[in-house]
């Protein structure tokens, strides 16, 4: 194991519950295999623009050939994320639940990595994910309990996030959870230490 790549997507910043348990997930991989290089991409200090018409046609177009400058700064960005994801060995994805999903920058990130032909293709029998022989590792964080229970039919930022990760072929997936973080301090910091611990055997059994 080489290369963690972190993605980060809270506007809390450093406050985020999900954020500090996936760095403390990278520390912890990294104290098993010294050395390993880390790239952090915190989609929030500059936030994705989202599709549009022009955008769409710039991700699709085969070549850069007839693109504005703002479609070609679009596409290599596009580009280079992608690169990210090909050149990691190892992926931590940190959400915070926002209205049942994930965040818009997150998402924002998605639509520019989920590229046919690049991190997915068509075949004859069906599409295939591109991005193989990785592991990944979600950390999500919920103001409520979404795992079980009445409230986990609304749980669309987990469910989301393993079908699409799937699809582009990442099919080694595990998921660390921090719920009930708004059920108080003492909660919020019950489900941090908790998740911290998962972190921990996850990391040690790698």
């Amino acid at each position: 194991m080489k290369d963690i790549l972190l993605i980060t997507s809270s506007p809390r910043g450093e406050d985020s519950y999900s954020t500090q348990v996936a760095r403390n997930l990278v520390d912890r991989i990294q104290a098993e295999f010294p050395g390993a290089n880390v790239k952090t991409r915190d989609l929030w200090r500059a936030p994705l623009p989202i599709l549009d018409v022009a955008r769409v046609a710039a991700i699709r177009n085969p070549t850069t050939d007839g693109l504005s400058p703002e479609q070609l700064e679009f596409r290599q960005q596009s580009d280079a994320f992608i690169a990210d994801l090909f050149e990691a060995d190892t992926i931590v994805i940190a959400s915070g639940m926002i209205n049942f999903s994930v965040p818009t920058v997150l998402k924002a990130w998605i639509d520019m990595v989920a590229r046919s032909g690049q991190t997915f293709r068509y075949t004859e029998s069906g599409p295939e994910g591109l991005l193989k022989n990785k592991k990944a590792y979600l950390v999500l964080a919920s103001g409520g309990v979404y795992s079980e229970g009445p409230m986990q039919a609304m749980d669309h930022q987990s469910s989301y996030l393993h079908a699409v990760l799937s699809f582009m072929g990442l099919n080694d997936i595990q998921t660390i959870r921090v719920e009930g973080v708004a059920y108080g301090p003492d909660a919020a910091e019950l489900a941090v230490s908790s998740a911290k611990n998962q972190a921990s055997e996850l990391a040690t059994a790698l």
